[in-house]
This record gives C-alpha cells, structure tokens and sequence, in this order.
C-alpha cells in the first residue's frame, strides 16, 4: 500500500482548510466584545445574550424549528412509503415516471419550485403562514429522504420478510417487525437531513411565507443587508452547534442499532 505524497497530503489540507476555516473564525468571532467584526475586542459571551433576548429571533427561531421537525417527519413518512413502493414492488406500469417526479425537486431550481408553491397557495385560497410553509418544505425535502431510505431498503434482505411471512404474519406486521428495526438509522438520516435543509432553506421559505410568520433565515438576511455583526455570527454558531449534536446522536443511534443488529 503506497503512502500519500507530499501533494495529495497539501491538497488534503488545502480543502479541509477551504471548508472549515470560516466556521471557525466565524465561531471565534461571535465570542467577540467588540462591536466591529473585524476587530478583536476581547472575549465576551454579551452576543449571546442579546440574542437570546432579542424577541424577534426567538420568534424565528421558534417558526423555523417548528416548520422544519414538521416537515421533516412528514417527509420522513412519506419517503419511506416511496421507498417501499419503489423497491419492493419492482415493477408497475409508470414506476419510471413516479422515480422521476420523486428525484425531480433534487434537480429543480428553489425559485422554481417556490414560485410554482405560491401559486397553488394563491389559487387554492390558502391563507400563507407557517402551515404554507411546513408543506413547501415538505415537498420540497421530500425526495432527499427518499433517496436516504431507497438505498437502505435495497440493501436490506427481502427473503427475511417473506420468511415471516410463511410464518403467517400479515405483509404489513412482516415490514414493521423485520425491515423497519433495521432501517432505523436510515430513517434518523433522512429525517435530520430533512430538517436541515428546512432550517437552512431561505428562497422557498420567502415566497411561501405570511405576515407573521417570518423564519430565522429570513430574520438574519433581513439583519445582513446593514453588514455582518457579532449577533449573526453568534445566531450561525447556535445553528451550527445544534446541527453538529444531531449528526452526533443520529451516529449514536446508528451505532447502537447497528450492535442490536449485529448481536440479534
């Protein structure tokens, strides 16, 4: 087994540095006392503070964690029943057209997507808010958790269900005893995948929205037109920490269902 060179190691380093290195300047600084962002002031946690006590980014906050758990269970839901239609039942008369209309949002420019969101709502009558919202998104994530859970499902071994089967238990009973236990760390996946991209998401939460209902996204864009302050950087970190200790507990409960697995 040949060592790395001295060029792959640099390049290495290069892109990691690339990717990481404004997070973490970006974390320092919202510890920053000065008001100046590019000036050091001195380690301070009053950022935090203001934010917290700021009413309207806990509002933002308080929508965007709504709408997004909301939205990423249903798409977690629906995705899975997607992945079973898709994989279990291999072959009906249109599967390559649902495939197709499933993976299509991947593709789909948000503001296509958002624009065309909008006129549904305008022309069903539906009064724009958070429900508006959390459906955009759910349509919107929904292909992402499809594609998480299509390739577990395909991994998994159908005999071990129709083995249950022959054993009398119903199809539906056989899917839920054998096949869903072991797609639980898939499911965890999707579902934080899903939730990500709905706190993250920004273009299709704009159009989708109402008076009142205004997500975090949208409160730090509004904010960024007058500059960057230490309050955005402290607002990104809290993101950013809440999203790295749900890449920790889904590895966590992949790990542990992997055990279960692995000793049953």
């Amino acid at each position: 087994m040949t060592k790395p060179s001295w060029f792959n190691r640099l390049s290495i380093l290069f892109g990691l540095a690339f990717l990481y290195l404004p997070i973490v300047v970006l974390v320092i600084y919202s510890f920053n006392g000065s008001k100046l962002v590019t000036v050091w002031g001195g380690f301070s946690t009053q950022w935090y503070a203001t934010v917290l006590n700021n009413p309207s980014i806990v509002e933002g906050a308080k929508v965007s964690f709504l709408v997004a758990a909301v939205s990423a269970a249903a798409a977690t839901i629906l995705g899975t029943l997607a992945a079973v239609v898709m994989v279990r039942l291999r072959r009906f008369r249109g599967r390559a057209l649902l495939n197709g209309m499933l993976l299509a949002p991947m593709v789909m420019p948000e503001v296509v997507m958002a624009v065309s969101m909008l006129l549904m709502f305008v022309t069903l009558g539906i009064d724009r808010g958070p429900l508006t919202i959390t459906l955009a998104h759910t349509t919107f994530t929904l292909c992402f958790a499809t594609v998480v859970l299509q390739s577990r499902l395909v991994e998994l071994d159908p005999s071990l269900e129709e083995a249950a089967r022959d054993l009398g238990c119903p199809p539906a009973k056989a899917f839920v005893s054998v096949a869903l236990p072991n797609m639980i760390p898939a499911i965890v996946s999707a579902w934080l995948l899903s939730f990500t991209l709905s706190l993250d998401d920004l273009v299709i939460s704009s159009f989708t929205t109402g008076p009142g209902a205004s997500t975090l996204p949208m409160k730090i864009y509004s904010q960024i037109k007058f500059g960057v302050t230490p309050e955005i950087n402290a607002i990104s970190t809290i993101i950013l920490g809440i999203v790295v200790l749900g890449m920790v507990a889904a590895q966590l409960v992949s790990r542990r269902s992997e055990q279960r697995a692995t000793t049953a």
